[in-house]
């Protein structure tokens, strides 16, 4: 497989354009305290996108994680999952919520858990409280994805 790296990404056309044919959240992706990436490899061809969003000093929201179609079920969005979630600060609990990636996250380490065992810094992200439907499945890193 290719050698590949994360590169913090300014949010631009180029990934706002991204999210948007994905069906993720944009609404949000300028305001503060959120950090997003690109996958790329040496020759800085794109593979995906990612995010993460700091809801408190000791919780973190993964978020805006992109495969781009050409590169999906290649073991990619794997990388940049672990990747990113390298990114978080130690000792930070790692959330997510997804409409339709649960059993994916589920083989990296994390599991559903109910809104009532989530912190109130995560549920009041604007990606919790608007932008992301009451359906979605809430995860919390459990154990950290092997390299």
């Amino acid at each position: 497989m290719r050698e590949l790296k994360l590169d913090p990404v300014s949010v631009s056309d180029e990934l706002t354009t991204g999210l948007a044919a994905a069906g993720l959240p944009i609404d949000d992706i300028g305001e503060p305290g959120r950090s997003y990436f690109r996958l790329a490899d040496t020759e800085n061809q794109i593979f995906g996108y990612s995010g993460i969003e700091a809801a408190s000093h000791d919780a973190v929201l993964l978020r805006s994680m992109l495969i781009l179609p050409a590169f999906r079920s290649q073991g990619y969005g794997r990388r940049l999952a672990v990747m990113t979630i390298a990114r978080t600060p130690n000792g930070s609990a790692v959330y997510l919520a997804t409409t339709n990636a649960a059993r994916f996250f589920e083989h990296l380490g994390f599991a559903a858990v109910g809104r009532d065992q989530v912190p109130q810094a995560i549920l009041s992200t604007r990606q919790l409280s608007g932008l992301c439907p009451a359906s979605a499945t809430i995860m919390k890193l459990t154990r950290r994805p092997a390299t």
